[in-house]
């Protein structure tokens, strides 16, 4: 059924769909939402995590696992060659049920970081119109078929590669067994292929679109006319609070980041990898998420940076005119340009100088090694854990404590 787009109206006033209360319900809407909500596997105001964590690794990571165990009685079991495969673990158990539980995380925490927006209050009355619409534009964007069309796109092409891996598997595995004609997969091959990596390829492509969708409403939101102000004890003129965001997703990182060291691991184990290499990984990939929570934030530099400037040279003026007047009280005149009309202006005795220094202090990025230092754990960890499986631990944990220390 088509959405209709509701009328404008002022923010805070709280239309169903949470766009006239600045609410981005980042897990809500689109047609998976919709699918699971008609089989009851989630609801409006819940999102059943748990129930969903264990319907996806039972379809991703049990079935499989079943699938092997005919295979137990026979002279080549794949059974416990499955098990052994840190692929499945990481992707289909541990990565999709990170996904799953990123949601709940990710929406709980990308709507109080809005709502600061209004609690503040950050947007002016003649700004929330210009704040209306991007939001709404957002919605339409989360709720969009043909997004979540692409994503089951690239989920089939994963599954294409899937099946054309399997077949050029050099000896017997749990996916597929090496026969004279050539290889030839298994009925848990066949599933993972079909079913279990085009999941986890989909419910991963759905949470990258959805992050970008926000990246934009956050760009959006940095373009309109803010209530910002330089002497803010967070140092970032009130929006500190943006900067934090990036942790919302800890767990999402954290599942990509499992599936993507599942491969590093693999290749470590069948041609080996040197500290070297891994390290260049780890550091690339670090670049790669840093990067990815720096677009949306990127966009309020210029207003800081503005803010900053207006701000210093307005509390440069005053400080002249208050210095000259305090200049006349001290010695009678100002030993530079005096002027007798200056001299009878009234002026406020207001110490400027520490509005000035916390202005000069006042910071135009809000992504800093803080704030990011959880979600950047998540990302390097599971590259660490597959590391220290063939290379020292003291050197692959040393390496991870300098990249996280930058």
């Amino acid at each position: 059924m088509e959405k209709t787009d509701p009328a404008p109206s002022t923010l805070g006033e709280g239309n169903a769909d949470g766009s006239d209360r600045l609410e981005f319900l980042a897990a809500h809407g689109g047609p998976f939402f919709e699918l699971q909500r008609r089989l009851n596997l989630l609801h409006e105001k819940s999102l059943c995590t748990g129930r969903r964590i264990l319907l996806f690794v039972t379809i991703a990571w049990v079935v499989p696992l079943l699938l092997t165990l005919p295979t137990l009685g026979s002279d080549s079991p794949t059974f416990w060659a499955y098990l052994s495969d840190p692929g499945p673990w990481s992707r289909f158990l541990v990565g999709i049920a990170a996904f799953v539980a990123a949601e709940q995380a990710v929406e709980t925490g990308l709507r109080r970081k809005l709502g600061q927006f209004l609690r503040a209050p950050m947007i002016p009355p003649e700004s929330q119109d210009q704040a209306g619409v991007a939001l709404r534009k957002a919605l339409r964007r989360r709720d969009s078929a043909f997004a979540e069309l692409g994503c089951l796109v690239l989920a089939a092409i994963s599954a294409a590669l899937a099946f054309a891996t399997f077949n050029q598997l050099p000896a017997t595995s749990w996916a597929a067994t090496v026969t004279a004609e050539g290889p030839r997969l298994t009925i848990a091959g066949w599933w993972c292929a079909l079913v279990s990596i085009p999941l986890f390829i989909f419910l991963f492509t759905r949470g990258i679109w959805r992050h970008l969708v926000w990246a934009e409403l956050l760009r959006s939101v940095a373009r309109i006319k803010l209530r910002l102000v330089s002497t803010h004890p967070d140092g970032k003129g009130g929006l500190a609070f943006l900067g934090e965001y990036p942790n919302a997703y800890l767990l999402f990182v954290f599942g990509i980041s499992c599936g993507m060291a599942a491969a590093v691991s693999r290749h470590q184990m069948q041609a080996g990898i040197s500290a070297a290499t891994l390290t260049t990984i780890m550091a690339g990939w670090l670049v790669v998420v840093l990067a990815f929570f720096a677009y949306p934030l990127s966009a309020f530099s210029k207003p800081l940076t503005q803010l900053k400037d207006r701000t210093l040279l307005t509390l440069s003026a005053r400080a002249t005119i208050q210095q000259r007047a305090v200049e006349r009280k001290w010695i009678g005149t100002n030993v530079a340009a005096p002027d007798a009309k200056e001299a009878e202006q009234a002026i406020d005795p207001v110490d400027l100088t520490k509005p000035y220094e916390q202005t000069r202090k006042l910071s135009s990025m809000l992504v800093n090694r803080s704030t990011l230092l959880p979600v950047a754990a998540a990302a390097l960890v599971p590259f660490a854990i597959a590391g220290a499986t063939k290379l020292p631990y003291k050197e692959v944990f040393s390496v991870l404590k300098k990249l996280l220390l930058i």
